[in-house]
């Protein structure tokens, strides 16, 4: 996968993007990003932020060692798996995105 390929499948999995990086965010906390991908050249890292504010790697690849995978839903290779809950924290980003578009400004 490449860098527009693995943007479109986390927009399109629950992640936003913000701060130029594609990101989940608190549940409790909508505006705080807790998990991100981090695009660069040759690679993407995952980063988790700590309780002190930091963000940490945790994982990351390069470009040709991602591979999508439609059964898990999450691309193989990236390190995805070692974050807990990660698809929980996914869904919930996703059906926030959700329900925020059918609650949103209705036209008169």
């Amino acid at each position: 996968m490449d860098m527009e390929a693995l943007t479109a499948w986390a927009l399109s999995n629950g992640w936003q993007m913000m701060g130029g990086h594609a990101c989940l965010t608190k549940p409790t906390s909508p505006k705080e990003a807790i998990v991100r991908l981090v695009f660069k050249t040759t690679v993407v890292n995952v980063e988790v932020k700590k309780p002190a504010g930091k963000w940490e790697k945790v994982a990351g690849a390069s470009y040709g060692a991602v591979q999508a995978d439609p059964d898990a839903g999450l691309p193989q290779g990236l390190g995805l798996e070692k974050i807990p809950s990660i698809g929980m924290l996914m869904q919930d980003n996703k059906d926030r995105m959700v329900f925020a578009r059918m609650t949103g400004p209705r036209k008169p």
